[in-house]
């Protein structure tokens, strides 16, 4: 078989329907057809191939035997040729060469992977970075623990303050009249958030407990609802509480609320935090190689990618993306606005994202195949092991798990992962 290739990573060959096969294909459509077919003097789908010719044509048959033909002979095809294709096929074929006992040839564009030419991907440079924790990178994480146990209790002495809670009712009006969400009872407002219109928060500063007055503002002229707009407004305010945050003292005592396993004091639990800190960036660090290794591999090897492979894989991502933002309870259009982006500005970033993943992926499996890495039985059970213990809570067996995923799938991915691997132990850290 001759196999033209094409720019965009495509190939088109030619397929012969040989009139043995058509006659196969026609012998399958009738079989099909029939079953619903009802003529005078046989029961519904019972009547003779020559009666059903003789009253319908064998013409009639055309249609359901092509697409017969075509499925099996493409399919036959491209695994006889070990095509590997990426997307679906554009057939292209005269219907009317289409007639009994006579071959018939139909023609194929399709989009496979790519030839991968590969660069250097041994004795790639990546810089070191270093894994030892910093003294005030230490001093950082115990403050943040100490704020994560952080208490909000009364303030029994002085005014309001930035950086106060203040527990206060409100009542607003514009020209004498109450408005739809300016009045609320016992509402919690840290001062200085910035969350009420400009100017409110300011005004309150100073208020002591049981204190009422007047916080005169102007509702900015872009306010979202139109008719306060530019507006002034007058808030009657009535504060009940002032709550402020206190962040707790590092102490041994402290250090045993944690109730962290032989940590009683604030050198062990210094120490405690060190090695987590320093644990967190070996990690960091192990992905931050293995990434560029892995992203300077890509970069120097020469291949095109088929827009079919890219579209697939952005069409994966934003569906994987639009489930996620469906669970934090926003509509598209909120998450846009919340990162700041437009709908062209998200797809590119998408299709740019989704380009390089396949690059990489491409590349990886290309290092797999250049290098013959091969995978052993005892791999295979370990990554079957592997996944039921992912969705040990669904209670997956490993039958389930062999039943439902095949060896060949399981057998790519532990190539993927060895061939990531390979490509980090011969990497060159340089100072």
């Amino acid at each position: 078989m001759i196999i033209d290739k094409l720019s965009g990573s495509k190939v088109r060959f030619e397929v012969l329907v040989s009139k043995d096969l058509f006659e196969h294909a026609l012998d399958h459509a009738f079989e099909e057809i029939n079953k619903d077919v009802e003529i005078k003097g046989f029961r519904k789908g019972h009547a003779p191939r020559n009666i059903y010719e003789a009253k319908y044509g064998v013409e009639s048959l055309y249609e359901e035997a092509v697409n017969h033909a075509l499925q099996d002979t493409y399919y036959d095809t491209i695994m006889e040729n070990h095509i590997e294709v990426v997307a679906q096929p554009k057939i292209n074929f005269d219907f009317k060469s289409v007639k009994r006992g006579v071959d018939f040839t139909y023609e194929v564009i399709v989009a496979v992977k790519p030839e991968i030419t590969l660069g250097e991907y041994k004795g790639l440079q990546v810089k070191k970075v270093s894994d030892e924790a910093t003294e005030s990178e230490i001093a950082a994480e115990i403050d943040r623990e100490l704020n994560r146990n952080a208490e909000m209790v009364l303030k029994e002495v002085g005014g309001l303050e930035t950086n106060d809670t203040a527990v206060f009712d409100f009542s607003g009006t514009v020209d004498g009249t109450k408005f739809e969400g300016g009045t609320s009872e016992n509402y919690e407002l840290v001062i200085g958030s910035n969350q009420f219109i400009p100017g409110f928060e300011e005004q309150m500063i100073g208020m002591n407990t049981g204190d009422a007055k007047d916080v005169v503002v102007t509702f900015p002229a872009e306010y979202h609802e139109k008719t306060l707009a530019g507006k002034e407004a007058i808030f009657a305010v009535k504060l009940h509480e002032i709550k402020q945050r206190v962040v707790p003292t590092l102490t041994d005592d402290f250090v045993k609320d944690l109730n962290l396993e032989g940590i009683t004091t604030i050198a062990e639990y210094q120490i405690h935090v060190k090695t987590n800190i320093e644990t967190g960036k070996r990690e960091q660090n192990a992905n931050k190689i293995s990434n560029s290794a892995v992203e300077q591999a890509t970069n120097n090897a020469t291949f095109e990618v088929p827009e079919e492979m890219i579209k697939e894989e952005a069409d994966r991502m934003r569906e994987n993306a639009n489930r996620q933002i469906k669970q934090y309870g926003v509509d598209f259009d909120t998450y846009l606005q919340y990162m700041g982006k437009t709908k062209e500005e998200y797809d590119k970033e998408i299709d740019a994202e989704a380009l390089r993943t396949i690059r990489s992926q491409l590349v990886i499996e290309a290092i797999g195949k250049q290098e013959k890495i091969e995978v052993s039985a005892e791999e295979i059970e370990a990554k079957y092991l592997e996944i039921i213990e992912q969705y040990k809570s669904q209670n997956v067996t490993l039958e389930q798990a062999k039943a439902s995923i095949p060896v060949a799938a399981i057998t790519e991915e532990v190539v993927f992962r060895k061939a990531i691997d390979f490509i980090v132990a011969n990497v060159v850290i340089s100072e």
